[in-house]
């Protein structure tokens, strides 16, 4: 493996200082007593483990995105890759997050991909743009897959004021399918695909035009654009081998899928913290499982009816 943690003796900073500066106190003794000869200085051993990270990331001789082998051998491929590999690799408490999160989510992920016939390589793509988190980017997008408010109701996504469907899991993981699916077929690689996401197809299809090339690894692009496949390749590398990168996660430090039941609502909700007590929970949960719900009331239903999750 690459990474092999060293250890030392179990110790505290206060702890080495004072055993440093009795270690100092006794060599200047020692040395300026006439009956140093005779003396005995026995510092205190103190057992201690201390983890040390210093290693360049390992490049993997091959790669591939969604089956598409990656030309390694290509101009700058390596160095881009290898770029990537050490900035997530040593950007500990954020890559940290993302494999706990993974855990919660990618087994809800996972299954709509399979579904909607997109590679599972491409779950990565919703680590790279959120963290897997509900985060909103400077620009207004929003959720795990960072639709804009614009663009989300052309890929089936409800949004207004009270329900935001960008920040429903499943419905926007398939909207992001959707949205694959065509980049996918205008371009014929998943490579661009991923590409368009982060830049759009028409930027993909101008570049492409402009430049008389064929692949995303021959772009030269805008310097998001540029690093974003190679920082999925580096999400996928680190996610598949986490101990090979110094990352070591046993069970109970991963984040576990909620355990949830579904209540349909037909009607408008005067109070969502309210709707929570009388069924036994409270609006904190409520909202963490339907970060979809905007507001603290619902004063119309889209559609027939909505699922609300609430613990189990």
């Amino acid at each position: 493996m690459p990474y092999s943690p060293l250890k030392a003796s179990r110790i505290s900073r206060s702890q080495w200082l004072l055993t440093s500066l009795f270690l100092a106190l006794g060599i200047l003794s020692t040395a300026s007593s006439p009956s140093s000869s005779d003396a005995h200085f026995q510092p205190v051993v103190l057992e201690a483990e201390v983890w040390v990270q210093n290693r360049a990331p390992r490049i993997p001789n091959q790669e591939d995105i969604a089956g598409e082998a990656v030309p390694m051998d290509a101009f700058g491929v390596q160095e881009q890759l290898d770029r990537e590999l050490v900035v997530n690799t040593y950007h500990h408490s954020s890559t940290m997050m993302y494999l706990k999160r993974a855990s919660r989510w990618f087994p809800v992920i996972e299954p709509i991909l399979e579904e909607e016939g997109i590679p599972e390589d491409l779950k990565y793509l919703a680590v790279i743009e959120s963290g897997l988190d509900q985060v909103v980017s400077p620009a207004g997008a929003a959720g795990f897959w960072q639709f804009m408010k614009g663009t989300a109701p052309e890929y089936g996504l409800f949004v207004n004021a009270e329900v935001d469907e960008r920040y429903h899991v499943e419905k926007a993981t398939r909207a992001a399918c959707a949205y694959m699916r065509e980049s996918k077929e205008e371009f014929g690689s998943w490579a661009l695909a991923a590409a368009s996401y982060n830049m759009g197809k028409a930027g993909v299809r101008r570049e492409l035009k402009e430049q008389g090339v064929s692949t995303y690894w021959d772009l030269h692009l805008n310097s998001e654009t540029a690093r974003y496949v190679y920082r999925l390749l580096a999400i996928k590398a680190i996610f598949e081998s986490p101990g090979s990168f110094g990352f070591d996660l046993h069970k109970d430090a991963l984040y576990h899928p909620y355990e949830t039941r579904t209540l349909w609502v037909r009607e408008r909700i005067a109070d969502w913290a309210a709707f929570a007590r009388a069924e036994g929970s409270n609006l904190k949960a409520l909202k963490t499982l339907n970060p979809w719900l905007r507001r603290d009331q619902l004063t119309s239903v889209p559609g027939d009816s909505l699922a609300v999750l609430l613990p189990r």
